[in-house]
């Protein structure tokens, strides 16, 4: 095992131990200690770096950013061992990244897709049922698609109706409160599909599961949401935006921050408890999902003029 190799061992151990999962990182960190001992490397080079970094050359410049980003930290750990080590300034291979535009559903939108849930096949499985709840579950509790995809049935309390969320994106858990009506339709669910897998539902512990009883795959989850979203004629808004699984999320931080402007809330004070609910480690990553609405607008002016009638 070459000296790159052995501290990478140990830079991902560390990090992991700390809670950071580095599932992309430490498998593009992998093959780039190996691009290195082909190069017959023993310690890091900016210029190195970059040339591993700029590979493949058809990808955008954000992707080569981010790999760079990799072997930042990396080398950043390895300094500590070998002075020789040359950390990678963070101006190398600049660019501009733009979020994409989410697509915002309405709630008739939403209505339609858990409708169309139920004409999925086969008609005597229990698909069409897991694809609703499923659905239906993340847009209105704000969970990220992966949350939900690996939710266990230990995790579900229905007589308090709280998900615990386990080792989320930053690899921190929380608990996510639920309202009476979506426990009802859980639970529901949750009857459904013990009495499909009857004696051997208890050795199936993840919630949404296929007619199998394997957990959902993301790219199960996907594909139909995608064949649904085709089905009842939702494809692209006028900027070409396809509606994506992850807007379920953005559609419930929209409408937490319409309710509380009709509700007359200090929105200001309430954002960190979107914030906590949503599992975000910083307030500033909640405002990306609060993106400017014809509604949202309005409210605001409407809170706006009030303010300066008060004031006059």
């Amino acid at each position: 095992m070459s000296t790159l190799s052995k501290l990478l061992d140990d830079y991902l151990t560390t990090r992991r131990s700390l809670g950071f999962k580095l599932t992309c990182e430490g498998t593009g960190l992998r093959t780039f200690v190996s691009f290195m001992e082909r190069q017959q490397a023993v310690y890091i080079t900016t210029k190195l770096a970059l040339a591993w970094a700029q590979k493949p050359r058809l990808v955008q410049p954000a992707q080569w950013n981010r790999r760079l980003g990799f072997v930042r930290s990396f080398a950043r750990y390895c300094s500590a061992f070998d002075a020789r080590t040359q950390v990678p300034p963070t101006d190398l291979l600049p660019f501009k990244y733009v979020r994409p535009e989410p697509y915002f559903f309405t709630d008739h939108d939403i209505e339609r897709l858990l409708q169309a849930t139920l004409k999925l096949r086969p008609e005597n499985g229990l698909r069409r049922w897991t694809f609703r709840c499923l659905y239906g579950l993340l847009s209105v509790s704000g969970l990220r698609s992966c949350e939900a995809r690996n939710l266990f049935v230990d995790d579900v309390n229905l007589v308090d109706g709280v998900l615990t969320i386990r080792s989320s994106k930053f690899g921190k858990s929380r608990l996510v409160v639920l309202h009476p009506s979506v426990v009802a339709v859980l639970t529901g669910y949750l009857e459904r599909r013990q009495h499909f897998f009857g004696s051997r539902s208890h050795l199936i512990s993840h919630v949404f599961v296929n007619d199998c009883g394997s957990p959902l795959s993301s790219e199960q989850m996907l594909d139909t949401f995608q064949r649904l979203m085709k089905r009842i004629g939702v494809t692209a808004n006028e900027a070409g935006r396809k509606p994506h699984l992850h807007d379920l999320r953005h559609h419930f931080a929209m409408q937490a921050l319409l309710r509380w402007y009709r509700d007359d809330e200090e929105i200001e004070r309430r954002l960190p408890a979107l914030s906590a609910y949503l599992g975000h480690v910083e307030v500033r990553d909640t405002y990306w999902y609060l993106s400017a609405r014809p509604e949202l607008l309005q409210l605001a002016r409407q809170r706006l003029e009030r303010y300066w009638e008060q004031t006059s």
